[in-house]
């Protein structure tokens, strides 16, 4: 990359033999051009292949977060990945997908290998989706678990301490937007920092980003325009409402956040998102930094059975989860 509106397509060696293999296998449906629960059902089993050989944890169970009638949220399964030897705290997940697809378990290699590198358990709210669930369906879930995370995970081996919220895509927007609700809404959270990788944060597809990358590789600026019809309800605008596109917060509510560790692809419509951010954070005088690695495409962490640029980037952020971690100790 040489500038804000320059990006460099070329694939990484590695990263290019992947969708080469990917390729070889045929055509294979778009999940976003069918009826929402067969695209649901298409990319669960899509995402199979990424989570072969799972890492071993101590703990990997599942518990229940209550419903939260104030909130509106509903009762939500959580995935409890405890790596030996945690220490205490967590961090909790918030699966990418869209808005609309993906689960727990599409995300689990993934996020069992975060575990082991923060030396942290991580928690992963399977939260309602759209369309069926439109916004703030999903946010209110995650919100939830965000406050219940240590409650009710104690019986599962969690030990309460510094929590981190992180989440990527889909699953960053939504784990940042709880981080602006619980602002919002003055309720105290004591979250040490948030991992966000490769997020979508806004509703703007005449970016850099998206008009260099518009058809992909991977994802493409029409599979986000179709993600983002189907989050808000019929009829509604989210593009001025910072917890559905959090570049539209201002700048005290930017201030207001916890420490923020910010990556990305270097071959995704969605780098400007993060760029973007990062841009608005440092505008402040916030010390944040970007990490952009080069040569991979949209949702790269999902690839860790096979992309070593993936590993090396969980790796990294197990990294900063560790410092954000000891910062609050």
């Amino acid at each position: 990359m040489t500038g804000p509106d320059a990006f460099d397509p070329t694939l990484s060696p590695e990263m290019a033999a992947l969708m080469e293999r990917m390729a070889s296998a045929g055509p294979q449906p778009d999940p976003t051009l069918l009826p929402p629960a067969e695209g649901r059902a298409l990319s669960e089993e899509n995402n199979r292949r990424w989570n072969r050989e799972l890492p071993p944890m101590a703990i990997a169970t599942d518990c229940r977060v209550a419903a939260n009638a104030a909130l509106g949220s509903v009762a939500c399964r959580m995935r409890v990945l405890v790596p030996e030897g945690a220490a205490a705290g967590a961090i909790l997940y918030v699966h990418g997908g869209g808005f609309a697809f993906c689960s727990p378990e599409t995300h689990e290699r993934c996020a069992r290998l975060l575990a082991i590198a923060a030396g942290m358990p991580v928690l992963v709210p399977d939260y309602r989706l759209a369309p069926e669930n439109p916004y703030p369906a999903g946010l209110t879930d995650v919100v939830a678990c965000l406050r219940a995370a240590f409650a009710a995970t104690k019986a599962a081996g969690v030990v309460a301490g510094p929590l981190i919220v992180a989440g990527d895509s889909a699953g960053a927007n939504l784990a940042l937007a709880a981080l602006l609700h619980e602002q919002r809404q003055a309720v105290p959270t004591a979250v040490a920092g948030a991992l966000l990788f490769y997020g979508n944060y806004a509703l703007d597809f005449a970016t850099p980003s998206y008009r260099a990358f518009e058809n992909g590789p991977g994802l493409t600026r029409a599979r986000m325009q179709r993600y983002w019809a189907w989050y808000p309800a019929a009829g509604t605008d989210l593009s001025g409402d910072p917890l559905a596109c959090p570049l539209a917060a201002d700048d005290g509510a930017l201030m207001a956040l916890p420490p923020l560790y910010l990556m990305a692809g270097g071959v995704d419509p969605l780098l400007s998102d993060t760029l973007k951010l990062h841009q608005r954070l440092q505008a402040l005088g916030r010390k944040e930094t970007v990490t952009v690695v080069p040569g991979v495409v949209h949702g790269f962490l999902q690839y860790t059975i096979d992309l070593a640029a993936a590993r090396e980037a969980l790796a990294a952020a197990g990294i900063a989860a560790r410092t954000m971690a000891a910062a609050t100790a």
